[in-house]
């Protein structure tokens, strides 16, 4: 059996006033309602399933930041603590903590200084090029 969809009819077609015949009886309004309250429904049961998967994403969102601002202020103080640690008066420090001199105030002696020795280059064998020629 072929069931036929009733769409409205329109009436009045020169006229320029026209509206659609509509169905506004009880079983039309009926079923429109019942599909909107199944789409709210399909709806609703949609949105509070992904509030339910999704909701441990904030807290640890918040532990993250967390975490992050700690290690951050760690980053921070550890900058602190090697531009102290790097001062030029702590670096003369430990070098003299270690056996180490000013090299103005080490002691100093001079010396000539002698260049190598002449050695005569040592001179390269002849090369000899032997080209044969044939023809063919």
């Amino acid at each position: 059996m072929k069931r036929r969809l009733n769409l409205p009819q329109w009436s009045g077609a020169s006229t320029g006033l026209t509206r659609p015949d509509l169905d506004l009886t009880l079983p039309t309004w009926r079923a429109r309602a019942v599909r909107y309250l199944l789409i709210y429904v399909a709806l609703v049961v949609a949105l509070i399933s992904v509030r339910a998967s999704t909701s441990g994403v904030r807290p640890a969102l918040r532990e993250a930041q967390q975490q992050e601002q700690t290690l951050i202020t760690q980053r921070d103080n550890l900058a602190l603590q090697l531009q102290a640690l790097e001062t030029p008066q702590r670096i003369g420090e430990w070098a003299r903590a270690n056996g180490m001199q000013l090299f103005a105030v080490a002691p100093k002696s001079t010396a000539d200084l002698t260049g190598l020795p002449d050695v005569p280059l040592p001179t390269p064998a002849p090369r000899r090029v032997e080209v044969k020629t044939q023809w063919k």
